[in-house]
């Protein structure tokens, strides 16, 4: 009896480190994966993980890379600051989502027609991965906003995804199409096992080095203009100016409306709030996440007699949300408010 319980004890000592592997890749997907791909991995401002196919397709070393190397410029950051082993654990806890054996790494290259390939994608799959293979516009799922396909494809010339797929998983995805999206399998469009080993070489010609466009930034974090008016001629030449370039006010309230009793609100201190609602659609389309600092806003103070209008920088903004299409969006909000307060303090 007591040989029987050594027994037993061995085997939970040894069942363990399994169990807490699998606990630590559940927290460390929630702290760093959850927020994008969704807790149970169907995918939001992240493309979808649990989709089956997408992990029949996957090995692991793919995930492995994927987590590494981020998706430059595609929203995804680089984990560099994970371990080895929090990375497995990660990997381990979306691989429990699978229901069949996924597909075994194998990195050697496939050598074909890149020329050939490229006429082939111009034809089959430019209408949803874009010219040079950049992706759809916008990101992750089609929810409330209008999109043209339910998932947004991605980007295939991503120098983070071409540093994490191999050529033949890049053929398999091809081949076999990815159910619950629009992509259909290779022979549904009448493509050849040739003419997929032919994209493939066009893709891989794509590959570029791997780098961060999160880097130093010139760009300051406030815009901030002096006033030569008083506070209340400043404040209705932001909402003039605003109006003037076809923004809709929405409100106007003090700084610290909220934290303080109405009656102790500052006056000298205001924010003003406005939109343009067709920029905002098609700005949250492309990253849902710029309602961080959606409606725009102008904040106009007056300290020891100096008035300055104010706004927060989303050029500079941009660069923390390592999204390209989203950084033309926030040059354009750069600009309209510089040219709103300099306007407003002429």
């Amino acid at each position: 009896m007591l040989n029987l319980k050594i027994y037993f004890r061995l085997i939970v000592l040894l069942l363990f480190p399994v169990i807490l592997h699998a606990a630590d890749g559940r927290l460390l997907y929630e702290e760093n994966c959850a927020v994008c791909h969704g807790n149970n991995g169907a995918g939001g401002v992240g493309i979808p993980l649990s989709n089956q196919q997408f992990l029949q397709q996957s090995p692991d070393e793919y995930l492995r890379r994927s987590i590494r190397h981020g998706r430059p410029g595609r929203i995804m950051p680089a984990f560099a600051s994970l371990s080895e082993a929090e990375v497995d654990a990660i990997v381990g806890f979306i691989r429990a989502w699978g229901k069949a054996l996924p597909a075994q790494w194998d990195d050697t290259p496939i050598q074909a027609d890149s020329v050939r390939g490229k006429r082939i994608f111009t034809e089959y799959c430019v209408a949803c991965h874009g010219q040079q293979a950049h992706g759809g516009k916008g990101t992750g799922l089609r929810f409330s906003r209008a999109r043209d396909l339910p998932v947004i494809a991605p980007s295939l010339s991503n120098p983070g995804f071409l540093a994490s797929v191999s050529d033949l998983m890049l053929k398999r995805i091809i081949l076999q199409g990815r159910k619950n999206t629009p992509m259909q399998p290779a022979s549904i469009l009448g493509l050849t096992d040739m003419d997929v080993k032919d994209i493939v070489s066009y893709l891989r010609g794509l590959q570029q080095p791997l780098f961060s466009n999160i880097s130093d930034v010139a760009e300051p974090a406030m815009l901030i203009y002096d006033s030569p008016y008083d506070f209340d001629t400043t404040l209705n030449n932001i909402k003039r100016a605003a109006e003037g370039i076809n923004f809709r006010l929405i409100r106007t309230q003090a700084v610290n409306a909220g934290f303080v009793d109405k009656e102790d609100e500052s006056q000298q201190q205001q924010v003003v709030y406005f939109c343009n609602f067709n920029f905002l659609y098609e700005a949250l389309a492309l990253d849902p996440r710029v309602g961080v600092f959606l409606p725009c806003r102008i904040t106009v103070v007056e300290q020891a007699g100096q008035v300055q209008v104010m706004s927060v920088n989303p050029k500079r903004l941009s660069v923390l949300f390592n999204n390209e299409q989203l950084d033309t969006a926030c040059d354009e909000m750069t600009e309209l408010y510089r040219s709103i307060m300099e306007e407003a303090t002429l």
